[in-house]
């Protein structure tokens, strides 16, 4: 197959991912703008996508082309390297400006590379990959000792830029882009015959515009969000706090929406026994059945109130819920402890004395 035969089928393939990719990083950095005007919406623009089937697929696709893009990248290096010592890219001519990134584009690869793994390893692992395990609260990144919601994407900017050494690196995996993109750019335009002397040139100026305009804002949001972070904002401003109080409230809701049923049916099914009046069997229901429920009725309850605060909304289930924790706790915990405590022991029977031998004995001791 000439896409993997011929030097020319792999650089059109480098071509085409590379097309991919400058259009995903330039999403990317639109993306992270809205997270600089509007901080709210950006979490709403991460909840939407989310784990949602359509972001699995765009980043499954992604991560492919990234892939594809690397391994091409080694191949061809390698080739050129072989024929022709460090000229690694097939063009006759070379500007000075970019005469040090065309010859260092796989180091300039690499340092993006590292880059990449950072950023994932900060946002993708504890984001959509925590959604996708269906990670429990226990299981969530820590924020100040509350869990961070994968969709609040606020959250993980305050707890990346925090550190000191974010910002550097992301500089200078910025200024690597910078000159990986600069060339890359035209490079990818030439490969596939856009080469005459006209729209070469007009390609580089383009190239050059586009790839500053992008990293330019990149720069920009990672300076904007270690200020922010430093200073606390996306935890202590007041419409960011609201929502995520919101997210809290839905996300406890929907669980009590689904632990609610179990206890009802739990209830029905005893009371469709014949004992279930019996004190014994009461007991016993209470100290097993609904004892196992109730340490989940109380953590939502529990938890509706610490992680939204006074943005709290509970719905008709968890108001129910909070019901069901008064009214049945005490008594869950008395037949739990009727369970445990060791029986009385039996009184052993007085045997009654004919009245005829009481009054014989009397009368024999005077």
């Amino acid at each position: 197959m000439w896409l993997t035969s011929s030097s020319i089928g792999r650089k059109f393939v480098m071509a085409i991912t590379g097309v991919a990719l400058v259009l995903f990083v330039t999403f990317h950095v639109l993306m992270n703008a809205v997270a600089l005007i509007w901080p709210t919406a950006y979490n709403q623009v991460c909840e939407f996508l989310g784990a949602n089937w359509y972001a699995l697929v765009a980043s499954a696709g992604l991560a492919l082309l990234f892939i594809i893009h690397i391994i091409y990248a080694v191949w061809l290096t390698v080739q050129n390297r072989a024929a022709r010592g460090t000229d690694r890219y097939a063009v006759n001519s070379r500007p000075p400006q970019v005469e040090w990134s065309s010859k260092n584009m796989l180091v300039l690869g690499i340092v993006v590379l590292a880059f990449l793994v950072v950023h994932l390893i900060q946002f993708w692992a504890k984001m959509q990959w925590m959604e996708l395990r269906h990670a429990e609260l226990a299981v969530l990144p820590q924020l100040e000792g509350t869990p961070c919601p994968p969709a609040m994407g606020t959250l993980f900017i305050q707890m990346a830029f925090s550190e000191v050494w974010t910002p550097i690196v992301y500089i200078i995996g910025f200024v690597a882009l910078w000159f990986h993109m600069t060339h890359g750019f035209w490079s990818m335009f030439h490969t596939v015959g856009w080469d005459n002397n006209i729209w070469i040139n007009r390609l580089k100026t383009i190239g050059c515009w586009w790839t500053s305009i992008v990293v330019a804002l990149f720069i920009a949001q990672a300076i904007v969000f270690t200020v922010h972070a430093h200073n606390n904002y996306y935890t202590t401003n007041p419409e960011l706090k609201a929502q995520y109080g919101e997210y809290w409230s839905e996300y406890f809701n929907a669980q009590a929406d689904e632990l609610l049923p179990q206890i009802e049916a739990a209830f029905n099914n005893f009371q469709q026994q014949p004992d279930f009046n019996t004190a014994e069997a009461q007991q016993k229901f209470f100290a097993t059945t609904i004892a196992e429920f109730m340490p989940k009725a109380q953590a939502i309850v529990d938890n509706l109130t610490q992680y939204a605060g006074e943005y709290a909304k509970a719905n008709e289930s968890t108001a129910t819920l909070s019901s069901f924790v008064q009214n049945f706790g005490p008594m869950v915990e008395r037949a739990k402890m009727l369970q445990t405590a060791p029986p009385v022991p039996a009184v052993p029977a007085v045997q009654a004395q004919p009245a005829e031998e009481t009054q014989t004995e009397n009368t024999n001791n005077q």
